[in-house]
């Protein structure tokens, strides 16, 4: 299985949400690669955000070796699920979709939490306590993930 995390700049959402999602399947010894993106240019290359490094180090994750990378259309087809992390990247996603079995994989992340709400995790960057509350956010949806999809 692999699966690719998808937010804004690939700084402050994604990198968590691929960093608990890899720590759960090691923990689960299954065999799936968990990968994020962004779907802006803005930062490529850079590490993720400060404050997500330091709330994935609260819990034991480490996000230094990751480094933002822009979503591209070929990711539509190297990874079996695509999480957005709202609404906007989720239809930006879409729109470079070529045919409904790579629309098929494009799912809104927190709809694996709570089906059907299409809740966003909403945007840290400009809110310095916004980094734990998606923490707790991206955990919960990652248990999910593994529990719906680790058939």
């Amino acid at each position: 299985m692999k699966v690719l995390m998808v937010c804004l700049g690939n700084i402050c959402r994604s990198p968590l949400a691929e960093g608990i999602l890899q720590r759960k399947v090691e923990e689960k010894d299954l065999n799936w690669q968990i990968d994020s993106a962004g779907t802006g240019s803005w930062h490529v290359g850079e590490l993720p955000d400060s404050r997500s490094i330091a709330v994935g180090k609260k819990y034991g994750i480490d996000l230094t070796s990751q480094r933002a990378r822009q979503f591209k259309k070929i990711d539509l087809d190297r990874f079996d699920l695509i999480f957005a992390m709202d609404s906007s990247n989720y239809q930006n996603i879409l729109k470079l979709a070529e045919n409904q079995a790579q629309k098929d994989k494009v799912k809104l992340i927190m709809n694996e939490a709570a089906p059907g709400r299409n809740e966003a995790v909403p945007d840290p960057y400009w809110d310095d306590n916004g980094f734990e509350k998606i923490y707790q956010m991206l955990d919960k949806a990652s248990t999910k993930i593994i529990e719906n999809y680790n058939s």
